[in-house]
């Protein structure tokens, strides 16, 4: 057996209503605790999405600092200023409570609420120096998997993304409430399940640190997500298909945390970073032409994924025509020009998606500068 290694978070809450609960469940990490930050994004708490676990750690006699300000593709300085909220408040616990970009937030703040390190020194692989915060993750979509990640990803400047991947940010403790996404919209439960399906694809075909635990994860997400997202997407009060989707993309989530993704999510960062793309949205778009151009390198292991899905006549086609009849049916964008992009902007992004090398290194098959602007061409 090939030597490895896997972690993940130590502690995974799964069930309906679990939200409300949330200071019951997290009882052994709040002893001693009186003062608690949560981060979300405003969307998350106009629609009362925090309603139950705030009224619950109120009720429990903690002091609760609400930062409610996230926006996606989270900027260097946000994450600053919420520390600094935080840090004023004396928090001694924090909640990550949304979609990723509220849980990689509240990662960040958790750790530089615990250290001294400045946050310009954690970006790029295993550069913490010290500790965080006890930290708990709520996701109320089923797509990132920040809930079980080690990473953190940040928009430095005006469009360049940096990430912070270490393990001391996996949380304390996962908290999966289907509720939380019965009122996600259709197009957000489309693109943000693509998303986990993408981590299950990539982590299944990575080239340094795929091992037999993430695979197994990867496929099991996989078949999770795939028998539930269009299901979802027809019917939002489909509690059990939101379940699936919520237990598929952590369990992608574990999978990617391991198995580090590739081209597909270095392509689509230039998406979100230049023409603010949704992060799950950019992934479903750039998933056919990577898949195409990597199948020299990586076909029997698409093969393996197509057969997993019970797809006929398994092959690498066989799973991006399936991948392209999800997309077409949930209803998602599947070109670039239906994002604003244009066929002068494909240079810029080529040479920005290959500044990505932390995500290219895992990629079954290298890429190149002029790969990278065709498979932009390919779904232009």
């Amino acid at each position: 057996m090939a030597t490895f290694q896997f972690r993940t978070v130590p502690h995974i809450h799964a069930g309906r209503g679990a939200a409300g609960r949330l200071a019951d469940i997290a009882a052994p990490l709040m002893a001693g605790v009186e003062r608690v930050v949560l981060v979300t994004d405003k969307g998350v708490r106009q629609f009362g999405l925090i309603d139950s676990a705030l009224a619950g750690l109120e009720a429990a006699g903690r002091s609760v600092l609400v930062i409610d300000d996230v926006v996606a593709d989270p900027p260097e300085d946000m994450i600053l200023a919420a520390t600094e909220r935080a840090r004023a408040f004396g928090g001694q616990l924090v909640v990550g409570f949304g979609g990723g970009s509220s849980m990689d937030t509240a990662k960040l703040v958790a750790l530089l609420l615990g250290c001294d390190q400045p946050l310009s020194a954690m970006y790029g692989v295993n550069q913490v120096k010290g500790l965080r915060l006890p930290l708990v993750l709520v996701p109320t979509t089923a797509g990132t998997g920040s809930e079980v990640t080690p990473i953190s990803v940040v928009t430095v400047g005006e469009t360049s993304k940096m990430g912070v991947n270490d393990p001391a940010l996996y949380g304390d403790m996962a908290v999966l409430d289907a509720e939380l996404t019965l009122g996600l919209p259709r197009h957000v439960t489309a693109a943000t399940g693509i998303d986990a399906m993408v981590h299950g694809i990539e982590a299944y075909t990575s080239a340094i640190e795929k091992n037999p635990v993430s695979d197994a994860l990867a496929l099991a997400g996989l078949k999770k997500l795939h028998g539930a997202i269009e299901r979802a997407c027809r019917d939002g009060s489909d509690i059990e298909a939101r379940e699936d989707m919520l237990l598929g993309a952590l369990l992608t989530g574990q999978a990617f945390a391991n198995a580090p993704v590739g081209a597909v999510h270095a392509l689509a960062y230039p998406l979100g970073g230049v023409f603010h793309v949704p992060h799950g949205l950019s992934n479903s778009l750039m998933l056919p032409p990577v898949l195409r151009y990597n199948a020299a390198s990586a076909e029997p292991l698409y093969t393996q994924l197509a057969a997993h899905l019970d797809l006929t006549s398994p092959s690498t086609e066989a799973l991006v025509t399936e991948m392209e009849r999800i997309a077409d049916g949930v209803g998602i964008e599947t070109r670039l020009t239906q994002v604003g992009v244009s066929h002068n902007d494909l240079p810029r992004l080529a040479e920005d998606a290959m500044k990505v090398e932390r995500l290219l290194k895992n990629n079954p098959r290298a890429m190149t500068l002029e790969a990278a602007q065709a498979c932009y061409e390919a779904v232009l």
